[in-house]
């Protein structure tokens, strides 16, 4: 198969090829790799609960009493009262009526959006959100209008002329790759005018935002129709999961393929997630994050970088691939681990340094890593 090494070479003459880096540590803000200290600055472990003494022991516990495999899918052998409490657990925590937990996220938007829309309905869709949704919308047979990045009145247009007997509004809460939310309450508001649905992404935002961290919903005090959100990140686990009312969590049980064909997750992650939940209720790590955000934005603001996230995902723009990767691996020989971003991640010409926050970052941590971006900017001009 020649192909494939005429196709790898291309990839590597424009600066996009990849490459898996292997770290010899947990997820904490300092980390091994090559056997060097870094700083980790580029883990949606946002609150730092992955290394959390009451998160761990939960997944302990759940392996001395249920093993480390579900066994089988959700609907045959594989549903333990775990997931029924965790789903529980999510429910409240949202807000929401009820839960449907998937095996990851990226399964719960190709689940939901296909087993929502059908060919006839039509689907709004930002222009950044997450490559699950671009999928889920794909696999949904619909027509897709996609809208320019947060313009809500792009999708009032779109909506006035449209005939369609079933719409739905689909937005990441916060966009993964800008640090930036989506205008909710305007979406919300149009979308009500038009009898249209909403469903929000919420994965970088839950256990984050909002006056009870439950996400992007409750940071603009409404709700949606379809609440999505993941368990990989702030909740320190694996998988995905969908909230809302009885009637629609009902439904994608028994119309959600990546939910009836999929083994169920590990009985560890489950009770991970239910345990992060109880910290976040109970310790609010999230006061710190936002402590360490505001002292990192105002560091880089001091340097002269324009900062157009107001959440703890702080891109650094670079521009084109190859500074892209020399960005990244200059910093890496400064002592920081953030790696470059490239597309088809981002836009062509819009290649970033993907910075991210911690709880757990002490001010040591964000003093060394602004002191190291210094050092890049300088050299590559940012």
């Amino acid at each position: 198969m020649d192909w494939l090494n005429q196709e790898l070479a291309d990839i590597r003459n424009k600066g996009l090829y990849r490459r898996l880096n292997t770290i010899q540590s947990a997820q904490t803000p300092r980390i091994m790799k090559n056997g060097r200290e870094l700083i980790l600055l580029s883990s949606n472990n946002y609150l730092g609960l992955t290394d959390h003494p009451k998160v761990k022991k939960a997944a302990t516990n759940a392996i001395a009493e249920y093993g480390t495999g579900a066994g089988g899918s959700r609907l045959t052998s594989g549903n333990t009262e775990l997931f029924d409490q965790l789903e529980e657990k999510i429910a409240q925590f949202k807000d929401t009526e009820a839960t449907l937990v998937f095996s990851t996220g990226y399964m719960a938007n190709t689940g939901t959006i296909p087993a929502m829309m059908d060919k006839g309905d039509l689907i709004l869709s930002d222009e950044l959100n997450h490559a699950s949704i671009i999928d889920g919308c794909r696999f949904s047979h619909s027509e897709v209008k996609v809208y320019p990045h947060r313009d809500a009145s792009c999708i009032e247009k779109i909506l006035q002329s449209s005939r369609h007997q079933k719409k739905l509004i689909v937005t990441d809460g916060i966009f993964s790759m800008d640090g930036d939310m989506a205008p909710l309450p305007q979406i919300k508001e149009i979308a009500e005018k038009h009898d249209a649905m909403v469903m929000v992404d919420d994965a970088h935002a839950t256990g984050v935002l909002g006056k009870h961290n439950r996400g992007t919903a409750d940071h603009f005090n409404l709700n949606v129709d379809i609440n999505m959100g993941t368990m990989s990140k702030a909740l320190a686990s694996m998988g995905g999961y969908v909230a809302g009312s009885y009637e629609l969590i009902d439904y994608l049980r028994n119309r959600a393929r990546s939910f009836i064909y999929s083994t169920a997750l590990s009985p560890p992650t489950a009770a991970a997630a239910m345990a992060a939940i109880d910290v976040i209720e109970k310790e609010n790590p999230a006061k710190k994050l936002w402590n360490n955000v505001d002292l990192y934005r105002k560091g880089l603001e001091d340097m002269g970088f324009s900062i157009n996230s107001n959440t703890q995902i702080i891109p650094l723009m670079t521009g084109d691939s190859r500074r892209t990767l020399d960005s990244a691996a200059l910093l890496e020989k400064q002592g920081v681990f953030a790696l470059g971003i490239r597309p088809p991640t981002v836009p062509d010409g819009k290649g970033r340094i993907r910075t991210s926050l911690m709880a757990t970052h002490s001010r040591k941590d964000i003093d060394d890593a602004l002191f190291a971006i210094g050092v890049i900017k300088e050299k590559f001009g940012l």
